[in-house]
């Protein structure tokens, strides 16, 4: 099979998304103040922009979220849990963070920083429902800020991941491309 027949642009797309998925399982301590300093927004991002197919975009962050979700969940529960409390609004704020993606029709720094921001908002807002559904919190518009001002150290470790991982993954495939011409098509992956 000839290199003409594989999308090597795709395959480098999915394998880095992978390897961005695979950091979220390094251990950094339950509950550490590093919580929420992961990949995942960048590899959202990241999948919005580079994938012309924006379902494909999304399966392969939603596959990579699941299988992230699942083994961490065994790791530090020992049980097998396929869908968590609030993983709806997680999923969510994750689709919202591929749509983003899709909006950065030029990389460069100040395009993936904006979309980094609008990322961690678009998930502060949607992901800290849950803890006044659930109870841990009034459910009134209270109860709601209550949440939001509690969860601003997790949000500011997802913003810094997103920008570290971000500059990563971006400037790695941007670099990427300029050094090997089977990346810099201007066909976006898997048509």
């Amino acid at each position: 099979m000839s290199l003409e027949k594989i999308n090597v642009r795709a395959w480098v797309i999915i394998l880095m998304i992978i390897c961005a998925s695979a950091l979220r399982l390094a251990h950094l301590g339950t509950y550490s103040s590093w919580m929420n300093f992961s990949p995942i927004g960048a590899m959202a991002m990241f999948g919005g922009a580079y994938y012309k197919d924006k379902l494909m975009a999304l399966f392969v962050t939603f596959l990579s979220l699941f299988v992230g979700d699942v083994f961490l969940n065994y790791t530090y529960f020992n049980k097998l849990v396929l869908f968590y409390d609030g993983a709806g609004y997680v999923y969510l704020s994750f689709f919202l963070m591929v749509l983003i993606g899709t909006y950065i029709k030029k990389v460069n720094v100040q395009n993936v920083v904006i979309a980094s921001l609008a990322s961690v908002l678009v998930h502060w807002l949607i992901t800290d429902i849950e803890p006044c559904v659930r109870g841990m919190y009034p459910a009134t518009f209270n109860g709601y800020i209550q949440s939001l001002t509690m969860a601003l150290p997790y949000e500011k470790n997802l913003l810094f991941g997103n920008l570290v991982f971000g500059a990563i993954m971006f400037g790695g495939f941007e670099f990427a491309k300029n050094k090997f011409s089977v990346l810099s098509k201007n066909e976006l992956a898997y048509k």
